[in-house]
């Protein structure tokens, strides 16, 4: 019987090579088939969409606006393109348009320091934005770290504040101001909102609780301070839910009304939500002038728009973080 000799030389390693198997070399998967939308997804974005269109629409109405002449918005007043585009409205808020030819395309003519109420809001609400979420994180570190008497009872009351509607305030912080002179000032603006909010230090109380106490507990033991320990180590750990509640205190402080209107006479210490106001009862008596008063309007509401836009993720990540602590 003949007997089988291993295969050698060359045609035994062609013959080896060809026989093994190249761990690369298996079925590659074609590209993944697209599922069909199922009618759940088709209605979910049916929805979405339709919210987005709601929510924007009222956005472009007001630039639609801003871009039309008065004339035309009341000959027009159904059509969703600008009506006799022109940037008339945006030439007489920012006071880059004559006298004459302002009350000839509806306006009042009246000479509104525009400049000068954008300055007073930025003031206005800088300076809310720094203080309190300064004094809020002070205040907020010493609920969630220091030990102290009546410590749960003053948050708890701080907590209960928060069910109660600003309307409410108006008239004591009123009383208090006018007492301290500081009516018609920007300072009297701020007063009732420089030092803290209910609603930043439970905010920045929830982001606190989660720093481990081991590494404030080290620190302490290597000699540093409790002032030392939150300015060098709470802050820096927590700087982006401080921002955000930078964020969120500005845009509120930008978007105030109320108590402007009420401490603020002159243009010395008007802003700018309240200048809107002025803006349309000093229009002629054929009608407001509803160009600029919509050019005001998104030039005072493009600055929190652009700031929301750039951190909307933070912000809406950072809330929903703390709501679950």
């Amino acid at each position: 019987m003949t007997q089988l000799q291993p295969a050698t030389g060359l045609g035994a390693g062609q013959t080896a090579r060809r026989g093994a198997v190249d761990p690369r070399s298996g079925p590659h998967p074609g590209p993944r088939p697209r599922s069909r939308p199922t009618a759940g997804r088709v209605l979910a974005w049916t929805v979405m969409v339709a919210l987005l269109v709601v929510t924007m629409f009222p956005f472009y109405w007001m630039l639609r606006t801003a871009l039309s002449s008065n004339s035309a918005l009341y000959s027009e007043s159904t059509s969703l393109l600008p009506a006799a585009p022109s940037w008339g409205g945006f030439e007489r808020v920012l006071g880059l348009q004559p006298t004459d030819e302002a009350i000839a395309q509806g306006g009042s003519g009246a000479d509104l320091d525009f400049w000068r109420y954008l300055g007073n809001s930025v003031v206005v609400a800088t300076g809310i934005t720094v203080f309190q979420v300064f004094f809020s994180a002070m205040a907020a570190y010493a609920f969630s770290r220091l030990r102290w008497r009546g410590r749960n009872v003053v948050f708890g009351a701080f907590l209960l504040s928060l069910m109660v509607p600003l309307i409410f305030t108006l008239l004591p912080n009123f009383l208090l101001v006018r007492q301290l002179g500081l009516v018609d000032t920007l300072l009297g603006i701020m007063l009732p909102s420089l030092f803290m909010a209910p609603f930043a230090i439970f905010f920045l109380r929830q982001f606190f609780l989660n720093v481990p106490v081991e590494v404030e507990e080290a620190a302490l033991v290597d000699g540093a301070s409790k002032v030392r320990v939150f300015f060098n180590l709470i802050i820096p750990m927590t700087a982006a839910p401080i921002a955000t509640i930078a964020i969120l205190t500005y845009i509120t402080a930008w978007n105030d009304y109320f108590w402007p209107l009420m401490v603020s006479y002159t243009d010395e210490s008007r802003v700018l939500t309240v200048a809107l106001g002025s803006f349309r009862a000093q229009t002629p008596s054929t009608g407001p002038d509803w160009a600029g008063l919509m050019a005001a309007t998104l030039i005072a509401a493009l600055p929190m728009i652009v700031l929301f836009a750039c951190f909307a993720r933070r912000i809406v990540n950072s809330i929903g973080f703390s709501g679950i602590k």
